[in-house]
């Protein structure tokens, strides 16, 4: 198989005919043997009554359904897991990216690239509530990896197939991608793709979705860089609160003799109202532990995950039917 299409849809009963027509339309045209994979994440209105009748007008059609809504991320992993082509595709369902634009990613997927990534250049969306915060995290995002792209957001991409199997993703990690593919020796390019504006149903995702985004950025951050040594991480920190608190104790000790020596002295005073300084380093230290419990659990879950092959999504079934 040349090409395979993952397309995660939750409650897209209004847009999934149209959706399947502008995938024929720009899919036929190619030489290449393809599958569009359709993944069902635990979808609610028409979306799999439709979804059944699609898998016997487009043969190469193939659906995945899943038993309750898992998230993006996880029917990302589902169609990576069941894809058969070559290079994978991804899309949202929600046609505000266009299928039209599949043949541009492959022209640019040359012997030398793993990842290209699908860039907005002119989003459709509002600036404030949706473009200005997408900016803001991109920004963000490129800084902390090292990965300098424009839309990390942009569902739109392509992928060698060698390189995304290698990709392990958990939580909100489906727009990290790139990145974690870049982390495993993929080159990353990025080309200009169109966007639409939304004619059916409304955005899956608000601004409630940020603090996921920088818990997982620090996951990621964590893992690009110290996930082979994690003492070296822990091991600054420990260092950053291990130098102040000897001073702190040199400070006690000289308060002490200076009030053997001296009398009453600033020193003396400050060793008897340690209150502010215990107050502040007990509360710096509670922040640091909270956040190495979550790495270490961030660790432990992927062994858990990947030392017994399972999975982060359950499937209720396929059409047509296929191994698992």
């Amino acid at each position: 198989m040349d090409l395979s299409i993952v397309i995660p849809i939750y409650n897209e009963a209004e847009c999934v005919e149209a959706l399947c027509q502008a995938l024929d339309e720009a899919l036929r045209p190619l030489s290449k043997d393809f599958e569009v994979l359709l993944i069902d994440d635990g979808s609610t209105d028409e979306t799999p009554a439709l979804l059944a009748k699609l898998v016997e007008k487009y043969a190469y059609l193939r659906v995945i359904r899943f038993r309750r809504n898992f998230g993006q991320t996880a029917a990302m992993s589902a169609g990576f897991h069941h894809a058969r082509g070559e290079i994978v595709i991804t899309m949202d369902a929600d046609l505000q990216n266009d299928p039209a634009d599949i043949p541009k990613l492959l022209a640019a997927m040359n012997a030398d690239t793993d990842v290209v990534s699908g860039w907005r250049k002119d989003r459709q969306d509002p600036f404030w509530s949706r473009k200005l915060p997408s900016m803001l995290a991109n920004g963000l995002i490129s800084r902390i990896t090292g990965v300098g792209l424009h839309d990390y957001g942009c569902t739109l991409k392509a992928y060698r197939r060698s390189v995304i199997q290698d990709v392990h993703l958990y939580g909100e990690m489906h727009r990290f991608i790139p990145a974690l593919a870049s982390w495993v020796g993929g080159r990353v390019i990025e080309v200009p793709v169109e966007h639409h504006p939304r004619r059916f149903g409304t955005s899956k995702y608000g601004l409630s979705r940020t603090v996921r985004v920088i818990l997982d950025l620090i996951t990621v951050k964590f893992l690009m860089r110290y996930s082979l040594g994690p003492m070296q991480m822990f091991g600054k920190i420990g260092l950053f609160f291990v130098v102040p608190s000897l001073l702190l104790f040199a400070l006690m000790i000289g308060g002490h003799l200076s009030f053997l020596v001296f009398g009453t002295t600033l020193a003396a005073e400050l060793v008897k109202r340690p209150f502010w300084i215990v107050s502040a380093t007990m509360l710096m230290f509670l922040g640091v532990q909270f956040i190495s419990m979550g790495l270490l659990a961030e660790i432990q879950i992927r062994t858990y995950h990947e030392a017994q092959d399972k999975r982060t999504y359950v499937i209720r079934e396929c059409w047509p039917p296929v191994k698992s």
